[in-house]
């Protein structure tokens, strides 16, 4: 029977939960201090055994959300949800209410609206133009803030009590003070898969060779510490391959997974294959 696993509220591009049975397992037993470099919906990190969690990424919409799931009790969190539907009028069917909805909420920022404006997207999907105003469309007839979301966030929101939250750049994240007893998680963009997140066109820095060569580098830099770490990537994706990532993984052990992605927003040609992978030091 597979094990039941905690599902993120959100619907996060390149989120791992149908990964999880695959990769916790090749995880440390006993771990310390859990760093999740690039958290996004924060899948693994809800799901990971430790005594302290540290959870980042660069989207400081993403961890404005989720610090007020960690500091709202979640009776209040989900009256506040019905507020706002009740106050605006949002049910799946109602476009001209949504549309109303977000432009309210580009006017007057605010992470719960956020978080029930996405409810009601198209895909659930996070999604800014430059100026970072949400601009993702009505998802009418297929998304709302339904049953089911509820009693995931409910249960989600359970698990945050030992996860502390950082927006930074990986590269300005203080790695000095890990220790050989703690475990770093990096799940980065994939170059080879252009989301929302990482195309570099909705006042988001986009990912390239260098931030990928930039991380190989911090990951190196680790196991030279003894300290252990995985990494999540793919090698190839719609025909691209990731050679640089190829070569730097051959100093290290690798996993090749098994994942289908053919629901997935970003895969373009669905005819070409994928390879995820996972990338350890241990």
């Amino acid at each position: 029977m597979t094990e039941e696993y905690v599902k993120s509220p959100f619907n996060y591009i390149g989120n791992k939960h149908r990964l999880l049975a695959q990769i916790l397992p090749l995880f440390p037993q006993n771990i310390d201090t859990f760093y999740d470099v690039f958290c996004g919906g924060l899948d693994v990190s809800v799901n990971v055994t430790a005594d302290k969690k540290i959870a980042n990424d660069i989207n400081y919409f993403l961890i404005e959300i989720l610090e007020m799931f960690k500091n709202t009790d979640s009776e209040e969190l989900l009256q506040s949800i019905d507020d706002v539907i009740n106050r605006f009028n949002l049910a799946k069917d109602n476009r001209k209410s949504y549309y109303a909805f977000r432009e309210y909420y580009n006017k007057n920022k605010d992470p719960l609206l956020l978080y029930v404006l996405m409810c009601y997207s198209f895909n659930y999907q996070f999604r800014f133009n430059s100026r970072h105003d949400y601009n993702n469309s009505a998802g009418t007839n297929r998304s709302s803030f339904n049953k089911k979301m509820k009693d995931r966030l409910e249960s989600f929101s359970d698990k945050l009590d030992n996860i502390d939250f950082k927006n930074l750049n990986f590269k300005n994240l203080n790695f000095s003070q890990i220790t050989t007893s703690d475990f770093v998680y990096c799940d980065p963009p994939y170059r080879s898969s252009v989301g929302s997140y990482n195309d570099g066109k909705r006042g988001f820095e986009g990912w390239t060779v260098e931030d990928d060569l930039a991380l190989f580098e911090i990951l190196d830099e680790l196991n030279d510490k003894q300290i252990k770490f995985a990494l999540s990537n793919v090698f190839f994706n719609n025909g691209l391959v990731n050679k640089e990532l190829k070569q730097w993984s051959a100093n290290y052990k690798v996993k090749l997974l098994k994942v289908n992605y053919s629901n997935s927003n970003y895969q373009r040609d669905r005819t070409g294959e994928t390879q995820e992978v996972l990338i350890t030091n241990y």
